[in-house]
């Protein structure tokens, strides 16, 4: 007689397929990401103290400048009451679980590295919206006609959905997204 517990076991198995290579560094990835962008907040409100102090010029073209951001990007669709910053918590939550879900079934290099990139910054600045009630932005290219301040959890995302388009028209042909 089979045991019913080896059973449930091997049935388990066949039904998570086993991390992949690609799985892991993407998360991996959103770790990193997640570690930077938290990093140079603490350091931009800890050492820098930019939330009370007018705008730095690092370069002609760019500038620390400290804006509070409750919009989900770039400022669009502002959260100005509690109800609207949870909302936003949960919304952002669930895109990073998501995100999660399917980074487990990634398999090649290239959506590892657009699914790590754009979690990691949905996570990093789903960590800013619990901590503050707003996401912290300090990154100014105000010279290179760029209007909106950004991070890294924002240049993150921006650069996985950069790849995403780019990948959809230069990655394989065969039907094999992930």
């Amino acid at each position: 007689m089979a045991d019913p517990a080896m059973e449930d076991a091997q049935l388990g198995a066949r039904r998570r397929p086993a991390l992949t290579g690609a799985a892991i560094a993407a998360y991996v990835l959103a770790l990193a990401v997640v570690a930077l962008d938290q990093a140079s907040k603490w350091w931009i409100l800890n050492v820098v103290d930019l939330d009370h102090r007018p705008p730095i010029q690092v370069l002609p073209f760019f500038n620390l400048q400290m804006v509070w951001n409750q919009g989900v990007s770039y400022g669009l669709l502002r959260a100005d009451s509690d109800l609207g910053r949870w909302l936003l918590v949960a919304f952002a939550a669930a895109m990073t679980l998501i995100l999660a879900y399917v980074a487990r079934r990634a398999r090649r290099p290239m959506m590892a590295a657009i699914l790590g990139l754009i979690m990691g910054g949905a996570a990093g600045n789903l960590i800013d919206r619990v901590r503050f009630g707003a996401v912290a932005d300090f990154l100014d290219f105000h010279a290179l006609y760029f209007p909106w301040v950004f991070n890294v959890a924002d240049s993150a995302i921006s650069i996985g959905v950069i790849l995403f388009v780019v990948d959809s028209f230069l990655g394989p042909k065969d039907g094999s997204a992930a």
